[in-house]
């Protein structure tokens, strides 16, 4: 016979007032689920921060910092996020985050820039005319648009914090040392890594592409990199009588020469390497044989495994000819693999494409664009899924399009707010949707 439990008075008001406090969170929780922050609103607020993202970008292009030494860009980015009301967490170095928290459960997103310059002295002029803002430190440049992507995030923190009440979950804001020689990426990895972030975003400005034209794709987009550097040893002596000497500089000229023959020859050609040789030095006087020669250069891969296939042919190559001049070769601490492809999650990669043609359906390239350059927001998927993506800077008119890493290098501003339309609109959709 089951035995019935019946409540008692006291009991069964308890009762009936958790069954009515959870009904009331379930109203709650529906009520706030069914509240969107319409298109309409995203793109008020792009057009309400435009002028502030140009201000921004136009006083960081003209105070540039290397790489590790971006000391004054982080303490004006510092006081900019904290304007906002976050409170910011310095990572070991140059770097830090920030976290917007809705205080509401949810998913947690890392949007992220880089925050570093170039050394390289700016030109005044563009393609076609004097630039608006040029470099006022001398020797180093925004050349590449970081100041930009420093200028946008810094746009969708004031956006994002404004619309906090209609969010749910956390935003990171992230800015990076030293992108440009990863001198900041496994610091902050590591600083991230308790957060439990689901999934990274960024974006690079790029002048390949027309302004506001969008390249989302999901796979391999940006190269990885490899650093060649060894030393090719022979005996040094008078140029008079090579035969007393070891001559390396006939032995690193055969290595070279054998490389580019292998590397046509020994491996999988639909498999894309670049093999950059950018420097070769040896010797100091026109009759002196010098002891050593040295070789430098990187390789850019897509394919990792690849990548590593041809550094053991390189090696070989180097150190079989070598041994046919009676050299030896010395290869660099460094020599190898120092990055991994950029490669997007295909999944976030067609969800941010779906959420950023909502926002621009005519502004999506359509063909491949991949980039053979490097990008430290590799090392971000080693936590989550993550997605990057390019958006055009490109203007004839204005004269922006020149190469980045080029001392013309110009971006059109109008692109800013393209960026950060895609920025935001990625953050809303992507907290919102139960898909992710």
């Amino acid at each position: 016979m089951t035995n019935l439990f019946i409540p008692s008075s006291g009991q069964s008001r308890r009762h009936l007032k958790e069954v009515a406090l959870l009904l009331l969170s379930i109203v709650s929780f529906s009520a706030y689920a069914q509240k969107t922050i319409s298109k309409e609103t995203l793109v008020e607020k792009v057009k309400a921060t435009d002028s502030y993202i140009r201000q921004v970008r136009g006083y960081l292009h003209e105070h540039p910092e290397l790489s590790s030494k971006e000391f004054e860009t982080t303490r004006f980015l510092q006081a900019e996020v904290s304007k906002m009301g976050l409170v910011v967490t310095p990572v070991p170095g140059t770097g830090f985050y920030a976290v917007l928290d809705t205080r509401k459960p949810g998913k947690t997103i890392g949007l992220r820039t880089d925050i570093d310059a170039l050394p390289i002295p700016e030109s005044p002029v563009n393609l076609k005319q004097q630039k608006k803002w040029v470099s006022k430190v001398e020797g180093v440049s925004h050349t590449c648009g970081h100041d930009g992507h420093m200028a946008v995030l810094l746009g969708a923190v004031k956006i994002l914090t404004e619309l906090k009440d209609q969010l749910k979950g956390k935003i990171v804001f992230i800015f990076e040392e030293g992108e440009e020689t990863s001198s900041g990426i496994d610091a902050m990895v590591d600083a991230l890594r308790p957060l439990h972030i689901d999934a990274f975003y960024g974006n690079h400005l790029a002048s390949a592409f027309h302004t506001g034209l969008f390249a989302i794709q999901g796979g391999p987009l940006m190269a990885g990199a490899a650093t060649v550097a060894f030393d090719v040893i022979g005996r040094g002596g008078h140029a008079s009588r090579p035969d007393l000497s070891i001559n390396p500089i006939f032995a690193a000229a055969n290595i070279l020469t054998g490389i580019s023959i292998a590397w046509n020859n020994q491996r999988d050609i639909t498999e894309t390497l670049t093999l950059g040789i950018s420097q070769i030095h040896g010797g100091s006087a026109d009759n002196v044989i010098p002891n050593s020669v040295y070789i430098g250069g990187t390789v850019r891969f897509f394919n990792r495994e690849e990548a590593e296939k041809a550094f053991v042919l390189f090696r070989k190559v180097a150190e079989d000819i070598a041994h046919a001049h009676n050299c030896t070769v010395r290869f660099h601490d460094d020599m190898g693999i120092i990055l991994d492809p950029v490669i997007n999650d295909d999944a976030l990669a067609a969800f941010t494409l779906r959420a950023v043609k909502e926002l621009y359906p005519d502004k999506i390239y359509e063909g491949d664009g991949k980039w053979y350059a490097a990008e430290s927001f590799s090392q971000y998927s080693k936590l989550a899924p993550s997605i990057f993506l390019f958006v055009g800077v490109k203007n004839e008119a204005l004269g922006s399009g020149a190469e980045h890493h080029n001392d013309r290098f110009d971006m059109d501003e109008d692109a800013f707010s393209y960026a950060l339309g895609a920025m935001v609109q990625f953050a809303v959709k992507y907290l919102a949707s139960p898909v992710y």
